[in-house]
């Protein structure tokens, strides 16, 4: 076995650990994002009125985690019936659109799951000696007064 040969198999080794890590992190990401897929919708509605698609767009864009209007959609119904979105139809463009917004209810909902979500990093941060790192995002539009994060767990 020549040099050459070990080298190759290190930098193979190396290869699939960063698969393999990038592997579980995918995974984890969307087992969270999925979790929280309802309040994730509601943090969006927060910052602004939005349609079906413009929600699907902006979760994958800010996750990496694709759910189709299957996901979405029936969630989306839920979350209204349960009086934390209201919908209501845009008819001033080409096609119309379902245009949802988050009620004081689902505004409701959002903070007291954002304190939960904070309560249970500190705990697992104090009690578990596990590192996570948040970074605030960046709020916009008039309606949003609270500062949100992003978590991630190392």
């Amino acid at each position: 076995m020549s040099n050459k040969d070990i080298l190759y198999t290190c930098t193979t080794h190396q290869q699939e650990g960063a698969k393999t890590t990038n592997n579980y992190q995918k995974e984890i990401q969307t087992k969270l994002t999925k979790g929280l897929l309802d309040m994730i919708i509601l943090q969006f509605l927060d910052q602004e009125p939005m349609h079906g698609y413009q929600l699907i767009t902006k979760i994958r864009k800010g996750f990496g985690v694709y759910f189709g209007p299957s996901t979405v959609y029936p969630l989306l119904g839920t979350l209204e019936k349960k009086g934390y979105v209201k919908s209501t139809w845009n008819m001033d463009t080409e096609r119309p659109r379902k245009i949802y917004s988050l009620t004081k209810e689902g505004e409701t909902v959002l903070n007291f799951t954002e304190g939960s979500l904070n309560l249970i990093c500190k705990t697992m941060t104090a009690e578990c000696r596990i590192r996570i790192e948040a970074a605030p995002l960046t709020t916009t539009g008039a309606r949003t007064k609270r500062r949100t994060a992003e978590f991630a767990v190392f």
